[in-house]
């Protein structure tokens, strides 16, 4: 994956001054031969001024984890490193920093890459140790963790597979529209909290990794790939006129987004704000030229075809991205945890209000509120 700096984004600095009476020479005090320690304390949201309401509930955040017990690497075109072992590391601190939140988050999204296609190198038992690592991190959350799928996920096992393993976060159905497109598509949506809905998108369903060769959705695939794609590498976006079309990335099939347009609309008959999330940003401003999702264009004309959609969440951009669109939608791509170095992190908690969603940022994630 390619990267590139933040889109959007803002930070706030200020200064303070204040003018002082005489005072006797300064003599600074004794230095200490060990550092004062730094004092964590769990974030608790407060009520900007007193008449604002509590949030109806929050969520954790965080993307491309891509964990392997290997030393540090480069990224795919030898520039960014990557902290493979230490990835671990940062996601049980944001594990811990979740935990300790009062109230707790009602559930954590994880967008995908949890564990790097590094580990297929070694075989599959290399890659089951790094996704049980990572799980079992998860698992000290008391709290469900939605997973989205990525391409490492599909370098390392074949789509039923991940089916079977811990995932696949698919809820038992409630009530509403169809729980899931047909097939194996890794499609699913959610009710937190009354009149709010979360979509997760499978932007891998057309693609051919993690299907076997000689099927014909991994053919079919392979075809389109081509056709858009001339280079002997199809990884390399080099001379494309829609750089996206890379083995690295996928795309949604008609099925799911026709499924997706359905739960839009029940959606909108039914005053529900929506928020969709999957690995593939969907948007170009919200991320490079490269890193999107094959045919982002129809999932965002079938966003904007509705009203009740008001964030898009994405991973796979390691330097993350951000834009409001022309139809009042957030498209947020959060950092990689994979290229945050070890004395940082990347990973937030979103706060939901009725008419907003406050992210607190950790690390190299920056805090940011979205109105709607």
């Amino acid at each position: 994956m390619r990267q590139r700096r933040r889109a959007g984004g803002t930070t706030a600095a200020t200064a303070a001054s204040s003018a002082g009476r005489a005072t006797p020479p300064f003599r600074p005090p004794a230095r200490s031969s060990t550092p004062p320690r730094p004092v964590a304390r769990p974030f608790r949201p407060r009520a900007a001024a007193a008449m604002e309401a509590a949030p109806r509930f929050s969520f954790g955040v965080i993307a491309d984890v891509q964990h392997a017990d290997a030393e540090d690497g480069r990224d795919f075109w030898g520039c960014r490193r990557r902290y493979y072992r230490h990835s671990l590391r940062l996601l049980r601190a944001a594990v811990e920093a979740w935990a300790a939140e009062r109230p707790p988050p009602a559930f954590v999204l994880q967008l995908g890459d949890c564990i790097d296609g590094v580990n297929a190198r070694s075989g599959s038992a290399e890659a089951e140790a790094a996704l049980a690592r990572v799980l079992a991190a998860l698992g000290r959350l008391r709290v469900p963790v939605h997973h989205a799928w990525g391409n490492h996920e599909l370098y390392n096992f074949a789509r039923a597979r991940l089916a079977q393993s811990g995932l696949c976060s698919r809820p038992p159905p409630g009530p509403g529209p169809p729980a899931a497109p047909p097939g194996d598509c890794h499609a699913y949506h959610f009710c937190p909290a009354p009149r709010f809905r979360f979509v997760l998108l499978d932007g891998y369903e057309l693609s051919p990794l993690g299907r076997d060769a000689d099927s014909p959705r991994h053919r079919a695939a392979l075809r389109l790939l081509r056709e858009k794609n001339r280079n002997a590498d199809l990884n390399s976006p080099a001379g494309l006129e829609e750089p996206q079309f890379v083995e690295f990335n996928g795309g949604f099939s008609q099925a799911q987004l026709d499924w997706f347009d359905d739960v839009l609309r029940f959606s909108d008959e039914n005053h529900e704000k929506v928020v969709v999330m999957g690995n593939l940003p969907i948007h170009p401003d919200a991320s490079d030229k490269v890193c999107l999702a094959w045919n982002y264009r129809d999932a965002l004309s079938v966003i904007h075809s509705h009203q009740c959609v008001v964030c898009f969440l994405a991973g796979h951009l390691h330097d993350g991205g951000y834009c409001l669109d022309s139809h009042g939608v957030h498209h947020l791509t959060l950092e990689g945890v994979i290229e945050t170095p070890p004395e940082s992190n990347a990973f937030g908690t979103i706060y939901v209000y009725d008419d907003k969603m406050v992210l607190k940022g950790r690390g190299r994630i920056s805090d940011r509120v979205m109105c709607f």
